[in-house]
């Protein structure tokens, strides 16, 4: 079975040294890594939006157990390349923390990539059409993480952020809080009818359905805390100017 992943995974790591060598070379250590994950991610996450959405389009059968196409694969080699690129930097420059959110995260994304592409061959569909919805604030996500980690040492940054952070948090909060679980609800009720009895195996849409749902539900509770983060500050600075 013809991969791309290598190729794309050798173009990923270019783009991330190019980030970190050249691009923010200027950076401090603490922001460097971030920046350098947040630029390949920007190579990554629109293209691969709009690549899905198209692999999709293109395909004759459109079915949630429809066979994967060539592009459905190809796209799929290329998210798979990116999620193992960002996971060897954050393998790199592990900070514990929230960090444990986003390596859950990639390892299972690329869970579901990897078994449909090579254990099911089907149900690209579903895969994509989740693809596309969680790429869809990547550029949003990445201009808006920019903005934050300089915030401390830039007025621009702080500005910025702060002129980001309420349309971001709001967009991804309908995305990740309705889209995709509506996606994953059609999944449910698509595979429990028997859609896809003899083609892809039940162990296999299960653990996608469970894995993606847990994904969703730390996308939301990322998001959650944000909102807090939110709320807190706007109560701060209203009660200094009742002071």
């Amino acid at each position: 079975m013809e991969t791309h992943v290598l190729n794309f995974f050798l173009l990923f790591l270019f783009i991330y040294l190019s980030g970190y060598f050249i691009i923010f070379r200027k950076w401090s250590p603490k922001t460097r890594p971030l920046a350098s994950s947040c630029f390949i991610s920007l190579f990554h996450g629109t293209p691969a939006a709009v690549l899905a959405a198209a692999a999709i389009l293109a395909s004759p059968d459109r079915g949630f157990a429809a066979a994967n196409t060539k592009f459905q694969n190809l796209v799929l080699d290329y998210s798979a390349a990116y999620f193992t690129a960002d996971l060897l930097h954050l393998a790199a420059f592990f900070a514990g923390g929230g960090d444990f959110m986003f390596v859950f995260h990639h390892l299972a994304t690329l869970f579901v990539i990897v078994t449909c592409r090579h254990v099911a061959s089907h149900g690209a569909v579903a895969v994509l059409a989740l693809l596309a919805l969680a790429e869809a604030t990547s550029a949003f996500q990445n201009a808006w993480a920019l903005a934050r980690a300089r915030r401390s040492d830039a007025r621009f940054a702080t500005r910025l952020c702060e002129a980001l952070s309420v349309p971001f948090y709001g967009l991804y909060s309908v995305v990740r809080g309705f889209f995709g679980p509506y996606v994953v609800f059609r999944m449910v009720v698509f595979y429990l009818s028997g859609g896809a009895e003899g083609v892809i195996a039940t162990w296999v849409w299960v653990s996608w359905v469970v894995v993606v749902s847990m994904a969703i539900a730390g996308s939301v509770l990322w998001v959650s805390n944000l909102w807090v983060e939110v709320y807190r500050e706007r109560s701060r600075k209203v009660e200094e100017k009742i002071r």
